[in-house]
């Protein structure tokens, strides 16, 4: 049995997309997984399941949540152990630095740096943006809501890849939920 996080792209945001956490739960437990459990209103779903890889995964409940809501959503689904790994490798100072500051955007494959290319990081020091695995770690020191380099990179386009962002507060709490039923 494998736990997993399900992060679903852009739910409950401004009266958008509304998924309640409670029809979530049951939506996911219907599908056969156990453990179901959701983390704030903003999409992160954990569960265990012995059938399936991430891809087929998410595919299965994005399916089931348009299905069940009636409107599409992107959906990744990440393990305990690539979380963690994910969290680990942190560029950034995580310890020094206040949640609001760092945000994880993951990626549903793996991101060429070139896709970033043109982006000056001098240009936007202190923000800056590091590439990992199927991940981009921002260090926004003002918050995202005023990163002049998050509002840059949300402009690349997404070549086919699902991209959704999580505080780092979030990361770690996820890492946490997914080692609980290991």
């Amino acid at each position: 049995m494998t736990t997993y996080a399900a992060l679903l792209r852009g739910i409950n945001v401004g009266g958008a997309k509304k998924v309640p956490m409670a029809d979530l739960r049951t939506l996911l437990a219907g599908l056969g997984h156990t453990g179901v459990r959701t983390y704030l209103q903003s999409g992160q779903a954990v569960f265990s399941s012995d059938h399936g890889d991430e891809d087929s995964l998410a595919a299965e409940v994005s399916r089931a949540v348009e299905e069940r809501f009636g409107f599409p959503v992107d959906v990744l689904v990440r393990d305990h152990a690539y979380l963690r790994a994910v969290a680990e490798a942190c560029p950034f100072p995580a310890a020094e630095l206040q949640p609001r500051q760092l945000h994880i955007t993951y990626f549903s494959a793996a991101v060429a740096p070139d896709r970033y290319a043109d982006i000056d990081q001098a240009a936007h020091l202190p923000e800056e943006f590091r590439l990992g695995d199927r991940c981009l770690y921002l260090y926004a020191p003002d918050g995202v809501g005023r990163s002049k380099l998050a509002e840059r990179l949300g402009r690349q386009p997404a070549r086919g890849l699902i991209a959704t962002s999580r505080n780092w507060n979030t990361v770690l709490k996820l890492v946490e939920l997914t080692a609980e039923e290991e």
